[in-house]
């Protein structure tokens, strides 16, 4: 934390970098990073995801200097995963870092990993985000901000392009989507580097960052630096701003296919999750109980392809499945030519797709035909 300063003693340099996070902070909080303080009555109460590594604690300590201000309140959520041995620990001592930088509330998650065939790093993001999420919750929270930096946008569009991802991966992380904020998309992991040192921190590093099993490891430590050489300087900057362009473009037919999921899905008995267009498409598995949505096959051979794979992308984390593969959603798309067999057709998250033949009926609208069908195992 900046130390204060005696009367009548000049006023400390601020560090550059520092000075530029405050302003990517302060433009997405809606609050001045000059001038006079603005102590504002019952101001709200955003949080940071902190893992204690340098992105994350950088963006908490310069979270920090707004909450001095009196402009915003700012607490912070600190994710044990349980994935290492002392991984209480270097939360504890996160937490302790975190509470003398002057961030309050600060809590601490610990949570369990559910694997269900999606892998442990993709497991790891569930359990955060659903544990960031609750606790937003609990203390009403208006914001939760993560450290994500442009070299992580960087490496996350070369992993969707190495897994032939569709436009929404292939876009990134947003800047802002539902109450998530990274405002640190424009930095670079080493200027996060720079603004610990600066402010006198003390990041803990993740050995799992080194360790070459990971593929985002190898892509940060062996592609990227090869891309440098072999294209020229500034491939990181250029793989984000292509991720930005796609972002729009992603958002646009987000739009239009949560506007066509509204109309088709129809949802049977046993389904309790919610419409994805209304809660952001993002619902636990935990919180849906198993049951089916069944979506009209002539109104989805109606749609342009980039608007049919979403809607059925929507059903599928609708019944509590994670977002399915495009490989997957093909083979799903492919039961509407009614060629071979009816299904099912494994998505993900224990959700399965099928189509009505003739001698099937659909609950609540008796015998009939023409319908695809998701559904959640138990």
């Amino acid at each position: 934390m900046e130390p204060e300063l005696a009367a009548g003693h000049p006023r400390r340099r601020l560090d550059p970098t520092v000075g530029k996070a405050r302003a990517m902070v302060g433009n997405l909080l809606g609050v001045k990073t000059t001038g006079k303080n603005r102590v504002v009555e019952n101001p709200p109460l955003v949080l940071v995801g902190c893992s204690g590594g340098p992105d994350s604690l950088a963006l908490a300590a310069v979270c920090a200097f707004f909450a001095r201000r009196g402009e915003v309140r700012v607490g912070a959520v600190v994710v044990d995963h349980q994935m290492q041995n002392g991984s209480a620990e270097v939360a504890r001592a996160t937490a302790a870092q975190l509470r003398s930088l002057g961030l309050d509330p600060v809590v601490v998650r610990t949570v369990d990993l559910d694997d269900d065939g999606v892998g442990p790093e993709a497991a790891a993001r569930a359990a955060r985000f659903a544990a960031l999420e609750a606790t937003a919750r609990e203390l009403g929270a208006r914001n939760v901000l993560l450290g994500h930096t442009l070299d992580d946008q960087a490496e996350s569009v070369l992993l969707g392009l190495a897994r032939g991802s569709g436009t929404r991966s292939l876009a990134g992380m947003r800047e802002r989507r539902g109450m998530h904020l990274r405002p640190f998309l424009g930095l670079r992991r080493d200027e996060t580097l720079a603004i610990c040192e600066a402010l006198g921190l003390a990041p803990w590093h993740d050995p799992a960052n080194q360790d070459p099993a990971y593929l985002r490891v190898r892509v940060r430590a062996n592609v990227i630096p090869f891309l440098g050489r072999e294209l020229g300087p500034g491939i990181a900057e250029s793989l984000a701003r292509s991720a930005s362009i796609l972002g729009h473009d992603a958002d646009c037919l987000d739009q239009l296919a949560a506007v066509e999921y509204g109309k088709l899905a129809e949802r049977n008995a046993g389904s309790e999750a919610g419409n994805p267009a209304e809660n952001g498409a993002k619902t636990s598995a935990a919180n849906s109980a198993p049951g089916e949505i069944a979506l009209s096959e002539e109104a989805l051979r109606g749609l342009p392809p980039a608007l049919r794979m979403r809607v059925l992308a929507l059903a599928a984390v609708e019944l509590g499945g994670v977002q399915p593969s495009l490989e997957r959603l093909g083979s799903a798309e492919n039961l509407l030519a009614r060629q071979g067999s009816a299904g099912p057709v494994q998505l993900a998250g224990k959700v399965s797709a099928y189509r009505i033949s003739r001698s099937q009926g659909v609950p609540q609208e008796g015998r009939s035909y023409g319908k695809l069908v998701l559904r959640r195992s138990p």
